[in-house]
């Protein structure tokens, strides 16, 4: 099993800005299991400001967002047994809640917990803590991704 989730997906689908490994540009978040929530750990840099001292928000979002389709793809897996997460999953919805500004500097921990598994859609809840203090918190509905999701229109 790869050490991380996003080590699991496949080449052609592993460009993601917020967790794709091929995307030199990206945040190349990685995720893992810790007990039933999952766990992320990502530092922001200075230019992740939106007033000095601060983290914008946007990232706060982007975190929460690819953090938790990261999560529902590790939960459809574990829920059927596997051992990696293959299937890819994108958003449907994202809903953040901003419950205190995030300081710039510290580590931040995004912990996930999957809420429903149904069909093809999971809801995960994930929150953004910094120095321990909960900055965020985000839900997510994803789905898992079509085969042909990104194919060319014939």
């Amino acid at each position: 099993m790869p050490k991380f989730f996003q080590d699991a997906y496949p080449d052609a689908l592993a460009h993601c800005y917020g967790c794709g490994r091929l995307n030199p540009y990206g945040h190349h978040i990685q995720t893992v299991w810790d007990g039933d929530e999952t766990l992320t750990r990502f530092t922001p840099e200075p230019y992740h400001t939106a007033v000095p001292g601060f983290v914008y928000g946007g990232l706060i979002a982007s975190l929460i967002d690819c953090h938790s389709t990261g999560t529902a793809a590790a939960a459809m897996d574990r829920a059927a047994g596997g051992a990696a997460p293959a299937a890819r999953f994108v958003t449907a919805s994202l809903h953040v809640d901003y419950l205190k500004p995030t300081p710039l500097g510290p580590t931040l921990e995004i912990r996930g917990t999957v809420k429903e598994i149904k069909g093809r859609k999971v809801v995960v809840q994930s929150t953004v803590f910094a120095n321990g203090v909960a900055t965020a918190r985000g839900e997510v509905v994803a789905v898992q991704m079509p085969e042909n999701f990104g194919a060319s229109p014939a």
